[in-house]
C-alpha cells in the first residue's frame, strides 16, 4: 500500500504543477481532474479552433496535445494535456508552450 500512496502523491504533484502552469500561461480550468491524468483546459483565449491550435503547438513548440474537438463539439476550443510523464518533461513542455503562446 505504501507504493500506491507514493504513486498517488507523485501524480498529485504533477497535476498541481500542471494546473498552476496552465493557469499562468492563460488557459482556463473549468474543472480540475481528480481521477485521471489529463487536464482539459479552455484555450479560447488563444484560438477557437482546437485542432489548428494543437497542430501549431506541435509544430512550433514541439509539444503534443490533444484537440478538444476530438471529444465532441462541446469540447471545441479546449485542449487536453496529460501529466503522465515525469515532472522535468512536464516543466519543459509547459515552458515551450508558454514561450510559443506568450512571446
Amino acid at each position: 500500500q505504501d507504493h500506491v500512496k507514493e504513486i498517488v502523491s507523485t501524480y498529485d504533484k504533477r497535476r498541481r504543477f500542471m494546473l498552476g502552469r496552465l493557469k499562468d500561461i492563460g488557459f482556463g480550468i473549468n474543472s480540475e481532474p481528480d481521477g485521471a491524468y489529463y487536464v482539459l483546459a479552455n484555450a479560447k483565449e488563444f484560438s477557437g479552433d482546437s485542432l489548428e491550435l494543437s497542430r501549431c503547438i506541435l509544430e512550433e513548440a514541439g509539444v503534443a496535445v490533444t484537440p478538444g474537438i476530438d471529444f465532441g463539439k462541446g469540447a471545441e476550443g479546449y485542449i487536453r494535456f496529460s501529466y503522465a510523464n515525469n515532472l522535468a518533461n512536464i516543466k519543459e513542455g509547459m515552458d515551450r508552450i508558454d514561450n510559443y503562446l506568450n512571446n
